[in-house]
C-alpha cells in the first residue's frame, strides 16, 4: 500500500556529506484521522548492503568474521564484533557484490548464493536495506586468507564454528550483531532443522 500521498516534503538540508550522507528533512504527514502533522527527521544514507552466512551441512559449520566496529566500541562493546560477512552494494547487484565481499573478507569463493530475505535494519534513522543470503561452502573453496582490504581499514579474522556453538554464542551474548543473529536463526530453522530446540 503506497503512502506517498500522505507525505509532503517541505525542506531538505544536508548536515554532513563526509563518510556518508546525513540529511535533515522537514515534512508533513497525514495522520490516520486525516489531520496533517509537521515533522522533522534526520536520515543517514550509507547505501544498501548485503550479508551472507556460509554453511557446510556435512560438517555442520558456519563461517563468521571478527573485526573492529568503532560505533559498537563507543557504546560499551569492548571487543571485536563477530559478524557474518557483509558490505555495501556500491551500485552492484546484491548477488554480485556479496560474492566479491565474502571472498575479500574470508577468502572463500562461493559459487551459488541464495537470497532469503531483505530488511531495514534501523529504519528510525538509517535508510539502508540489507539483502540477506546463504551459501554452501567446502574447505576447498578457500582461495586466500581473506582479511578484507587494508586500505579501507579492515583487519578481519575468519572464524569457522559449529552451528550449535554459534547459536550458543548468541545466547551467551558473545555474538551481538543483529544481521548475524538473524541469519543464524534462519539457519537453525531452515538449514539445520534437526538442531535441538532451546527450552
Amino acid at each position: 500500500m503506497s503512502i506517498a500521498h500522505r507525505i509532503r516534503i517541505e525542506d531538505v538540508t544536508t548536515l554532513s556529506d563526509d563518510w556518508y550522507v546525513l540529511k535533515k528533512t522537514t515534512f508533513s504527514f497525514q495522520r490516520s484521522d486525516g489531520r496533517w502533522q509537521r515533522q522533522s527527521r534526520e536520515t543517514y544514507d550509507r547505501g544498501d548492503g548485503a550479508t551472507i552466512l556460509l554453511y557446510d551441512l556435512q560438517r555442520r559449520t558456519v563461517v563468521l568474521t571478527r573485526q573492529l566496529r568503532y560505533p559498537a566500541f563507543v557504546n560499551g562493546h569492548d571487543d571485536l564484533l563477530i559478524e557474518t560477512p557483509a558490505g555495501l552494494l556500491d551500485d552492484a547487484a546484491p548477488e554480485v557484490r556479496i560474492r566479491a565481499e565474502v571472498e575479500e573478507e574470508t577468502g572463500f569463493r562461493v559459487h551459488e548464493v541464495r537470497k532469503v530475505f531483505d530488511a531495514f535494519m534501523s529504519p528510525g534513522s538509517v535508510t539502508e536495506r540489507l539483502h540477506f543470503f546463504v551459501g554452501e561452502y567446502q574447505p576447498g573453496d578457500r582461495q586466500s586468507e581473506g582479511g578484507g582490504i587494508e586500505e579501507e581499514g579492515e583487519d578481519i579474522a575468519v572464524l569457522e564454528v559449529g552451528i550449535a556453538e554459534a547459536l550458543a554464542m548468541v545466547e551467551a551474548g558473545t555474538i551481538r550483531d543483529g544481521k548475524t543473529i538473524m541469519l543464524l536463526q534462519y539457519a537453525a530453522l531452515h538449514l539445520f532443522p534437526d538442531l535441538p530446540k532451546a527450552r
